[in-house]
């Protein structure tokens, strides 16, 4: 039996060499499930790090029985780990964090109240630490997407997010998929999405993997192809069947 059924939440952390990161990650991710409100587990999802972080993470769940890891043959981008990490869990709940601690996960708190209604429950990263530059690219990418999916999302950026595991497993996948979170939740029928404030922190060490083009070129460019499939989405419920 996949031992993420046992357990009411299950907190993905995608992984890409951030084996400077790692250290104190495990220590905040330990620290938390001492005082979660809910029963909760970890999931790494090492995406071909080349560091060394993924020695460190066997480790750890070694020495953690609430610390669990998947681990890709190759680097496969942060939207294969997400679906590798839905598709994998079984609680109810999963939610998902970066491994560079700019946001933390005790504010996984400030979430889990309203994981139960709601088919996502998502972060707003207030006092900001980001670069300048990083702040008008953010803005600029979350004004277009606004614009041109529909999506209420504040801050789909905020890598702090809960969903309802059922609604994470239908996600439409594709890359760059993790940008468009909130829209592609909300395709699905009884679908609705929550929002609050969340602290946000200078990275901790390491340095992160986006530069212009990533981060906002990519993003302006899968805008067009989420348009083109949302026309398309396809919602269904069984009535009946002898299965």
């Amino acid at each position: 039996m996949n031992p993420t059924s046992n357990f009411q939440f299950t907190i993905l952390v995608p992984v890409y060499n951030e084996s400077e990161c790692l250290p104190k990650l495990i220590g905040a991710l330990s620290a938390y499930l001492t005082m979660s409100s809910v029963s909760t587990c970890v999931l790494f999802v090492d995406d071909g790090s080349t560091d060394g972080g993924l020695a460190l993470i066997k480790d750890a769940c070694a020495k953690n029985k609430c610390f669990y890891y998947i681990s890709f043959d190759k680097n496969r981008g942060k939207s294969a780990a997400l679906r590798a990490g839905f598709r994998t869990c079984e609680s109810p709940l999963v939610g998902y964090m970066d491994a560079d601690l700019q946001t933390v996960p005790e504010d996984f708190e400030l979430l889990l109240p309203r994981a139960n209604v709601h088919a996502l429950v998502s972060g707003i990263r207030v006092k900001r630490k980001d670069t300048w530059l990083y702040r008008i690219q953010s803005r600029i990418g979350n004004s277009f997407r606004r614009w041109m999916t529909g999506d209420p999302a504040t801050d789909t950026g905020c890598p702090l997010k809960i969903f309802q595991t059922p609604y994470a497993k239908q996600i439409p996948m594709f890359t760059g998929m993790h940008r468009f979170l909130c829209a592609l939740v909300l395709l699905q029928d009884g679908a609705t999405y929550w929002e609050t404030p969340v602290r946000h922190f200078d990275r901790v060490a390491g340095t992160s993997k986006y530069n212009l083009w990533n981060r906002l070129g990519a993003s302006l460019t899968d805008c067009f192809g989420f348009r083109w499939m949302s026309k398309r989405y396809i919602n269904y419920k069984v009535k009946s069947g002898n299965l």
